[in-house]
């Protein structure tokens, strides 16, 4: 995630600021070029700071779950990104409406990554071959569970209670449960579908390195829970639960990708360098990095794994030095390497087409700022 600020006093904003802290002024997201725009919060409308354009926020922003803006002549009442929800709980329990707005949070992060790979963001509601979020409490229908069906996914509501959610992870000694981590991991069956199953010679490659998606779902994952992950399973599954088919392989991995890929572009926005001292000059040299890149920008996915592991050893010593859990609690093997290279690949072309996009918007956006100016001189 980058870093934003405010387009008024130039303090700096999170990604889910509704105002800056500093001097008041309005905050909102603009998806289409992922800047934070700020408004004057005396004016009667939603003039941008920096433009002087009209905006209008997302209709959840009522809720105080959405800071997205859009154009204010835009037809479209919600974001992007909440326009691809299809079922939000009963907003009338307190308790429900708290998790959600945990949900859109994590939600709208997921959203902002997407849009960055360049990949094709459809609602379902619009698209029978888009994908929508279904925020569900599982009381009504015992049988409900988190995870991903022709498009529709589906996150229970419990996932959203932080003591729940530690418990669960506990009980299937998970070394990390999140709301985010549940998303991308579901979004990856999704992309799945859309990225691969239509395509052969991709095919050919996942086989090789995911397993064949073709044997019985469901009697695997039975055996899973029955037996268990195979003894050596560290060695080429990034968890437990990989192991248990060739689609939550895939799943477990593309989610792992995109919190390598999300965690070191924090890193390279705040310019965070590792520069260990008091260590011998060999293993000194190991744990050096500097973070000069946008790992989105970056072909060569070596140069990203030998950057997030001395990062994430960094980052993981700073958490334990406070008494909270690893950010990154995983050992990445060559054979992981292998795998998350394939997703790196795969997604290459679409951040291609998304630089190119942004870049020709860029130059036309300054074509017509160009032949606005007033060219008129006095004497």
């Amino acid at each position: 995630m980058k870093i934003f600020q405010c387009g008024y006093c130039a303090h700096s904003l999170y990604f889910e600021c509704y105002t800056c802290e500093n001097c008041g002024h309005l905050a909102g997201f603009r998806d289409e070029d992922r800047t934070m725009l700020t408004f004057d919060p005396q004016g009667d409308t939603l003039i941008s700071d920096r433009e002087q354009k009209e905006y209008k926020y997302c209709k959840n922003k009522e809720y105080n779950v959405c800071n997205w803006v859009v154009e204010k002549d835009s037809p479209e009442e919600f974001c992007q990104a909440c326009q691809l929800n299809r079922t939000i709980p009963n907003l009338s329990d307190a308790e429900n409406f708290e998790k959600w707005q945990n949900l859109e949070v994590a939600k709208h992060r997921l959203i902002y990554q997407l849009q960055k790979i360049g990949l094709d963001l459809k609602s379902k509601l619009d698209n029978k071959e888009g994908f929508c979020f279904d925020f569900v409490v599982q009381k009504h229908d015992p049988k409900l569970m988190t995870g991903h069906a022709n498009g529709v996914i589906t996150i229970l509501l419990k996932e959203a209670d932080s003591v729940l959610r530690e418990q669960m992870r506990r009980q299937l000694m998970e070394p990390y449960r999140t709301l985010i981590g549940h998303l991308r991991h579901e979004v990856g069956h999704y992309f799945w579908d859309r990225l691969i199953y239509n395509n052969k010679r991709l095919l050919k490659q996942y086989r090789l390195l995911f397993g064949n998606e073709r044997v019985n779902y469901g009697d695997s994952l039975k055996k899973y829970y029955k037996d268990g992950a195979p003894e050596n399973w560290q060695e080429s599954f990034i968890s437990k639960y990989a192991t248990s088919h060739s689609w939550e392989d895939w799943a477990e991995t593309w989610a792992h990708y995109l919190h390598i890929m999300d965690m070191l572009e924090t890193a390279y926005f705040f310019g965070l360098n590792v520069r260990p001292v008091d260590m011998h000059e060999a293993m000194k040299e190991n744990m050096k990095v500097n973070v000069t890149f946008d790992p989105y920008t970056v072909e060569d996915f070596d140069i990203i794994v030998e950057t997030c592991i001395p990062l994430s050893f960094a980052v993981n010593s700073i958490n334990r030095a406070m008494g909270v859990p690893d950010v990154y609690p995983f050992v990445i093997t060559p054979d992981m390497v292998k795998k998350m290279k394939f997703i790196h690949k795969l997604l290459l072309p679409q951040r291609v087409k998304k630089v190119r996009t942004e870049s020709s918007s860029r130059k036309k956006k300054s074509t017509i700022k160009d032949l606005g100016k007033d060219t008129t001189t006095s004497n």
